[in-house]
């Protein structure tokens, strides 16, 4: 027996390549390659914080699969609960880079990504029930089997708090927004931290106001509701309060993986038992420090690196 992770992340797994030059894919020559998907960049996030997390995806039998195991013991993140799919091929993801507010994605799945071909029978439902927090993305809805097993990994913990919901919708694996919004309702039923932006909360509860959203997810049963409102900062509420926080002024390189530096801290911070306004602030932070490195995994900031910028903000 070991002790319970603090965090588990169910999802996502691949391989992004980020253009180390700014512009169009037809232009660009050379890349850099890094360990990718929302999920597992939130496991990263989080045991550069010092949490024990772990992540549960698939992989194809393929190079690139075992390159995610090296780069996930590499980040201090387990990968027992990482395992190949037959025949399948470990996904790739490109972007382009159009600085400050610009990052196309193209992400490249087909015919089935292994991280969808999760089965409920292989879940350890005991380390998922005893991690101190649990974090699942949309994206795990959106086919079967990924779709049963992660409503099944959630169901386990009975609502225990912290269990998150990221929003995280992508277009691209929906045949619609109404397919995802009902996918969404289920998961949201056994939740109690829903965080995303505001196109994803609209995908999610048919709101676009940050207020009429955040109250939304609330009467729904959740303890925490989280709105990333871009430009202009966060919204956070819970059944007591309301914070709102001004975003960091950086310099932004590649706005992709802020919000999964700010998925890892917003864990951190629920897990220190920190109030509602520091962890949101320390989470802001953290999606500031990536959006101004290049890479998502690899940029992901330590706990000295957040400290950092916030001593220094003005605002303060």
């Amino acid at each position: 027996m070991t002790d319970p992770f603090d965090v588990i992340t169910m999802g996502r797994v691949g391989v992004d390549f980020y253009p180390t030059q700014h512009g169009s894919l037809v232009d660009v020559q050379h890349f850099d390659k890094f360990l990718g998907g929302s999920p597992t960049n939130v496991a990263v996030a989080a045991a550069r914080l010092g949490e024990r997390s772990a992540v549960i995806t698939r992989t194809g039998s393929d190079p690139f699969g075992a390159y995610v195991h090296a780069a996930l013991r590499d980040f201090g993140v387990d990968d027992r609960y990482v395992s190949a799919r037959p025949g399948r091929q470990t996904p790739v993801t490109f972007c382009e880079v159009f600085p400050p507010d610009n990052f196309p994605i193209y992400f490249y799945r087909a015919p089935t990504a292994p991280d969808l071909e999760i089965f409920p029978d292989e879940l350890d439902v005991e380390a998922i029930t005893d991690a101190r927090l649990f974090w699942v993305t949309v994206s795990g809805l959106s086919a079967e089997p990924s779709r049963s097993a992660t409503l099944a990994a959630m169901s386990s913990r009975g609502r225990r708090h912290p269990t998150v919901l990221d929003l995280d919708y992508r277009p691209t694996f929906w045949p619609s927004a109404d397919d995802a919004r009902d996918a969404s309702a289920s998961a949201l039923a056994l939740a109690t931290i829903a965080v995303g932006n505001v196109d994803e909360v609209d995908v999610a509860v048919g709101l676009r106001d940050p207020d009429l959203a955040a109250e939304r997810l609330l009467e729904l049963g959740l303890d925490l509701a989280v709105v990333k409102l871009g430009p202009d900062g966060v919204l956070a509420k819970s059944r007591n309060e309301r914070i709102e926080v001004a975003p960091f002024p950086v310099k932004v390189e590649n706005g992709l993986g802020a919000g999964d530096a700010f998925g890892g801290a917003l864990c951190h911070g629920v897990l220190s038992g920190w109030p509602l306004a520091d962890t949101i602030r320390f989470a802001s932070a953290a999606g500031a420090i990536v959006a101004s490195r290049l890479s998502c995994s690899e940029a992901m900031p330590t706990v000295d690196e957040v400290r950092e910028l916030l001593e220094g903000d003005e605002r303060a």
